[in-house]
């Protein structure tokens, strides 16, 4: 028995050295920039359609990336399936009325509504006007339950009427008017509205009707050219204006692809390396085919998993089990992710970290130091866990001697990078993260334009490589990351 003991302590202790002198440079050639360009090419192909989440697109590339993951002997990471599906709700508009005084006017011809509506019939008997700079006016103003007009359509940043628009939902209006001036319309606006992972909300925003300056005249009268110049005015009308919204809800699902390639004698810690294979879709006719945004990192971690399991096939498998997740839904607002995080397949206290991979095959045109051909982002190495860092520099300066540019570390950071990409699900949960981005906010991001052909493999590859070598050193070392530093405090959510 003693003999036997001692044998199974010395197999061991050797199988432990062996892990430790294992070298990854062989498997680090693995992720070549032709097989890359080769892999990104289907990806954000026009077969997948833009991906968009719960689409044809996404189940085809669903699809692509499990074949992938079997082709590679990775084990199925949610139970005996490599897909994990959640439900994705989206309202439909099947018709909206809109008159004013008795008139009634045509949909997409002289009115449209917005996507995120409910169903309901209001009747008002009165219109209440609100110039776009008239924000300070409106402190004291009671709108709760009315309906409102502004001039100018409803935005989506941050400006003067971004703000207006923000204290009229703020005033719990009923129903907001903006006027347009792109009317009569030719191509009629998309019936689908925002999709949702809930059926439930917590409360219900305001209707949204855009409306032509010929509806806005029949409801201002004489008055409209006043009013849309004085800026500043709060005057009410009286008028009797008739808004219905009839909608269906339309169900579906999407998925998060999982592969796993197990761990040797720490096979129950883990490490995810990940990144979200979900784009927009396509719009107008036009298909958004998102190569960048994150077909780069959707084929990236599918060679870092072809390198670690050529590894695994020589003996020379990583530790600790790594978790490949595909997410979707990092368009919605990081719903796959979010997802996983919340129904782990595997126990986020036995996760040491999740490196996650968001854009890696462009270049950050504004900036302007540096190397621009060798560089990359690094995201979060300063935050959860004192050990990403030091890993993090030490894995660069050995192999490969990049640029980390820590410019989205800053806690003032306007962009809010960290909060913005799947990995923050794991950070608010606890897990060390590092995320790997370019940089490339403008150009052709999220636009038709973010195609293939504009990826540099070349640096794309190295990226990747320095995600694998940082995932070699995580998987084998003798002790889970640390985590003790206090999770920042997003200031903002901006996807």
């Amino acid at each position: 028995m003693r003999k036997i003991l001692v044998l199974v302590l010395t197999l061991s202790t050797l199988h432990g050295f062996a892990q430790k002198t294992a070298k990854p440079d062989a498997y680090a050639k693995v992720i070549s920039p032709t097989d890359l360009k080769k892999r990104l090419y289907i990806v954000a192909g026009a077969e997948m359609q833009g991906r968009e989440t719960a689409t044809e697109g996404q189940r085809k590339a669903a699809a692509y990336i499990e074949s992938e993951f079997k082709s590679l002997g990775l084990q199925p990471g949610n139970k005996d399936n490599y897909q994990q599906y959640y439900n994705v709700y989206q309202d439909s508009l099947v018709d909206a009325k809109l008159e004013v005084n008795g008139q009634g006017y045509q949909l997409d011809k002289d009115f449209n509504v917005s996507g995120n509506n409910i169903p309901a019939t209001m009747r008002f008997s009165e219109v209440v006007f609100v110039g776009a700079n008239a924000i300070d006016s409106l402190k004291n103003a009671n709108l709760a339950g009315r309906v409102v007009m502004i001039a100018g359509t409803v935005p989506q940043g941050r400006s003067a009427q971004g703000g207006i628009y923000s204290t009229l939902l703020g005033k719990g209006v009923a129903a907001i008017i903006s006027i347009a001036s792109n009317y009569p319309r030719t191509i009629p606006a998309s019936r689908k509205g925002f999709q949702t992972m809930s059926l439930f909300r917590r409360n219900i925003s305001a209707q949204v009707f855009t409306v032509s300056e010929g509806i806005a005249k029949s409801i201002l009268g004489n008055e409209y050219d006043q009013m849309k110049s004085n800026t500043s005015l709060i005057k009410s009308f009286n008028t009797e204006i008739l808004m219905e919204v009839k909608k269906e809800t339309l169900s579906a699902q999407s998925s998060n692809v999982i592969g796993v390639l197990p761990g040797t004698d720490l096979k129950d810690e883990y490490l995810v390396i990940s990144a979200h294979y979900d784009h927009l879709g396509t719009r107008n006719g036009n298909i958004y085919y998102g190569a960048d945004d994150d077909g780069s990192g959707t084929v990236s971690i599918i060679q870092i998993a072809q390198a670690f399991a050529k590894a695994k096939a020589d003996g020379k498998g990583p530790r600790r089990s790594i978790v490949f997740l595909a997410n979707s839904g990092e368009e919605e607002g990081l719903w796959g992710s979010d997802y996983y995080t919340s129904h782990p397949s595997f126990p986020l206290e036995k996760t040491t970290a999740n490196l996650n991979i968001d854009m890696i095959g462009r270049t950050d045109s504004s900036r302007k130091i540096g190397d621009s051909l060798n560089y990359v982002y690094v995201v979060g190495d300063d935050k959860l866990s004192t050990d990403l860092r030091s890993i993090s520099e030490g894995v660069n300066k050995k192999n490969l001697k990049m640029e980390l540019d820590y410019k989205f570390n800053d806690p003032k950071d306007p962009n809010n990078i960290y909060f913005r990409s799947d990995h923050y699900n794991f950070a608010k949960r606890g897990v060390p993260i590092i995320f790997y981005y370019d940089g490339m906010l403008g150009a052709d991001y999220h636009k038709p334009t973010d195609t293939p052909d504009k990826i540099n493999y070349d640096l794309m590859a190295k990226r990747a490589k320095l995600v694998f070598y940082t995932a070699w050193e995580m998987a084998n070392r003798n002790e889970m990351l640390k985590r003790d530093i206090s999770m920042p405090i997003p200031t903002r959510r901006a996807m």
